[in-house]
């Protein structure tokens, strides 16, 4: 194989777990050295990575190790929460990871960014990026970049995946509750009629169930146009507040005049019937099957969603037995959306490689 995995997880953040996750994946895709490591680490590495980057670096005989830390990491074998771990993925052969110093705008660059290196100006630079935002579980505490086997400043990165052709997708895991219906009136973050209607007029119309509204669990759905929106392309903003005064709703991000948005709830069934849909036109539109995947999800997916296990990969598993892949759970999610790269929550970015 030109490709495999391996994971590690102990007791305590030493180097040593990287380098027997890198062992482990050499072993996997029978190389004995490696043209690139993508490697993740969990958050206790995230103030000093370098001893952990340089023992991954040593056991795959190469110098460009690209990562990042995460509050959690897996790979086809298994997922990690709570406890120190390291997951690589090796590339040999054909494959490999490098830095495009002009890359043309439709091309794939796996994309990792630290919370606060996120900005529009790189997210709109050429190319269509997909990956994760790098951190801890509450999104304030450490976390670290790195590429070529050392940290980077301005915390993020992007690297073209060389000798493979990929499709990336983004499975958001929403049940929708409404239609689409433009925003006639917004203030800043506040959505004050939707459809000609006072906004949390539609919103408890759409979600009638309960006389308090699940803030936590309702999104707000943000779409260009209705064939953007059937096609699932489209962005989450979490709810802010429900303002019974004056009948507006308060998003997490902002809305423009004539964006179409709709109401949705997050839950377990729908966001894995989600990702199997995104799976399944993933599959069909690479024409091949895939030799390896890289999956990004959402801290609030995975066992916290799911009771405890996770339904992603198991489903990803079930599809594609043996087929190795790696990813992290993060504090974002980055995918193309309708030809622009998009900050996501709440979601699951996939890519399938061939």
């Amino acid at each position: 194989m030109n490709v495999g995995t391996g994971l590690a997880l102990g007791r305590e953040h030493k180097p040593e777990l990287a380098r027997r996750a890198v062992s482990e994946a050499l072993a996997n895709a029978d190389l004995q050295v490696a043209n690139s490591v993508l490697l993740f680490l969990t958050s206790e590495f995230a103030r000093n990575p370098e001893p952990a980057l340089m023992a991954a670096g040593a056991a795959a005989s190469c110098v460009q190790v690209v990562g990042c830390s995460a509050p959690g990491i897996f790979t086809e074998q298994d997922w990690v929460l709570d406890a120190p771990a390291a997951a690589a993925m090796v590339f040999g052969n054909g494959y490999g990871l490098a830095a495009e110093p002009r890359p043309e705008a439709q091309q794939l660059l796996l994309s990792l960014a630290a919370p606060n290196a996120v900005n529009t100006t790189w997210l709109a630079t050429p190319g269509r990026r997909f990956g994760g935002i790098s951190g801890d579980a509450t999104g304030q505490g450490p976390f670290s970049i790195w590429r070529n086997g050392k940290g980077v400043a301005d915390g993020h990165c992007e690297l073209a995946i060389q000798g493979a052709t990929g499709a990336v997708g983004a499975a958001h895991g929403v049940r929708v509750l409404s239609e689409p219906k433009p925003v006639t009136a917004a203030v800043g973050h506040d959505i004050v009629f939707l459809g000609g209607k006072p906004a949390l007029d539609t919103l408890q119309r759409a979600y009638p169930d309960q006389p308090d509204l699940p803030l936590h669990r309702l999104m707000a759905g943000i779409a260009d146009s209705l064939e953007a929106f059937k096609h699932g392309n489209y962005r989450l903003a979490p709810l802010v507040c429900a303002n019974e005064t004056d009948r507006t709703v308060t998003l997490a991000r902002l809305v423009e005049p004539e964006q179409l948005v709709f109401w949705a709830l997050r839950e377990a069934d729908a966001a894995e019937a989600d990702l199997a849909h995104t799976i399944d036109k993933l599959a069909a539109g690479l024409g091949a099957a895939p030799q390896f995947g890289l999956l990004f999800s959402c801290l609030g997916r995975g066992p916290y969603l799911y009771s405890g296990i996770d339904r992603d990969l198991e489903r990803l598993q079930q599809r594609f037995p043996g087929m190795p892949f790696i990813g992290f759970y993060g504090n974002g999610e980055i995918a193309p959306i309708n030809g622009t790269n998009e900050l996501l929550q709440y979601s699951a970015v996939l890519g399938l490689f061939h």
